[in-house]
């Protein structure tokens, strides 16, 4: 893949309008089709043009043919980013979900600490119930799939029907180490035509770093080997990071910045460290106010800036899920998580389940959990329900998580989610 084209200033103000003229037109378009009501036509453009809003402090970045604008937005002009539109097309209901992250393994050769899912042991999901389930969650929605193991690339085959299942509705990023990842599955992915990118870690600046990171001395190899054959095969290359608050102060945020750009990046997403699986019971460092805020000016200049234009777009979860923004996104109000044992959860890192589809059907299992995240909250539920989980966890003697539908009852029936976020108050109002 050549190199990555970024957009800021005046290129990004063009991107905006091409983008507004051509929601404009696909919607006119959806009006004259009968799929959307006069009366409803102009709410439903008022309704695209403040979700763009919400995207411009954002550094654009073109990905093969296809620009993104947020990392869990389907690029544009992609047929996914007008598939992700119709969400919002609904009035009557709670707005659907686009966004799914699915483990369709648990099996990898890592030790990372911090690993979300260091207890979540069980048998891998049956592949024919899987395929049922991603066919339903494209159905009704989701245009964004996030596909993820464990290692995805150690069940190939796996993976590969998965993709396959997913048509082009829908866009695909994997997050992958990179190990077993070949140059010639790469293309066979490509081949697809909705497989946008590969997701690494990146956790540290240096092979030393990221090996002593993961547990695994060939991690640093294996993900510059993959990273190579991504480009080679036209894949974009993309890095998610765990970074404590004493890496936007000390100089470490800046060399996995510059290490990004050398590997020919195209977005890089913060993760803000989550007291989950690993780090259940301790290993996070909250964020103080001030912490956050150098973390946001740190943001802010590499994605606005003219002398970091050259730089991958920095998506900061934290940022993202503010009061003012969409708050916690969590239970199907725009994203949920299916693990590699078929538990449906809110979040990968809220260790707690609404059910398995080996028992129950998904579609019960989902509303269920839609139900219980009816008004969209701005808490990290995480944070705020880990200590309980933590105690459930033990004080049952489960032998994994998430909690199981029962236990994980405990944490949610009297929860308080805090206020609603902007995004979705203003635009129910709409």
């Amino acid at each position: 893949m050549g190199k990555v084209k970024t957009y800021i200033g005046l290129s990004k103000l063009l991107v905006e309008i091409r983008v507004m003229l051509h929601v404009f037109i696909y919607i006119t378009g959806l009006l004259f089709k009968g799929e959307v009501r006069l009366s409803k036509y102009f709410r439903v453009l008022r309704r695209l043009l403040f979700f763009l809003s919400k995207m411009k402090h954002n550094k654009y970045v073109k990905i093969g043919k296809d620009i993104k604008m947020n990392l869990y937005v389907p690029a544009y002009p992609s047929k996914a980013f007008f598939y992700a539109c119709r969400k919002m097309l609904e009035f009557e209901n709670k707005l659907p979900c686009i966004t799914v992250l699915v483990s369709v393994t648990s099996a990898c050769k890592y030790k990372c600490s911090h690993c979300y899912q260091k207890y979540d042991i069980g048998k891998d999901t049956d592949i024919d119930i899987l395929i049922e389930t991603i066919k339903k969650m494209q159905q009704m929605g989701i245009a964004f799939f996030n596909i993820e193991g464990g290692e995805p690339f150690l069940v190939y085959d796996k993976l590969l029907k998965v993709c396959r299942a997913i048509d082009n509705r829908s866009e695909i990023i994997i997050n992958t180490t990179g190990d077993g990842v070949t140059l010639d599955r790469l293309k066979e992915l490509r081949s697809l035509g909705n497989v946008t990118a590969l997701m690494f870690s990146l956790h540290s600046d240096t092979a030393e770093g990221l090996n002593t990171f993961t547990g695994n001395s060939k991690a640093w190899e294996n993900m510059t080997n993959a990273i190579s054959a991504a480009h080679k095969a036209g894949i974009g290359v993309t890095f998610n990071s765990c970074l404590q608050k004493e890496s936007f102060s000390d100089g470490a945020f800046e060399k996995i910045m510059d290490v990004a750009k050398n590997f020919n990046a195209a977005l890089i997403q913060l993760i803000k460290p989550k007291p989950a699986g690993g780090w259940l019971n301790g290993g996070v460092r909250l964020f103080s106010d001030n912490d956050v805020k150098i973390l946001k000016e740190k943001v802010n200049a590499y994605n606005k800036l003219r002398k970091y234009k050259d730089y991958p777009f920095v998506y900061s979860q934290l940022m993202e899920e503010e009061t003012e923004m969409f708050g916690c996104t969590a239970g199907g109000t725009d994203r949920f998580y299916l693990n590699a044992k078929g538990d449906v959860q809110p979040c990968e890192f809220l260790n707690i389940s609404f059910g398995n589809i080996h028992s129950e059907n998904f579609n019960t299992i989902y509303s269920r959990m839609r139900e219980t995240f009816q008004i969209p909250g701005d808490c990290w539920l995480c944070e705020q329900c880990a200590q309980d989980i933590h105690k459930i966890f033990n004080d049952s003697k489960a032998d994994s998580l998430p909690l199981n539908k029962q236990l994980s009852e405990q944490i949610y029936k009297n929860w308080k989610r805090g206020e609603e976020p902007d995004f979705y108050k203003r635009t129910r109002n709409i």
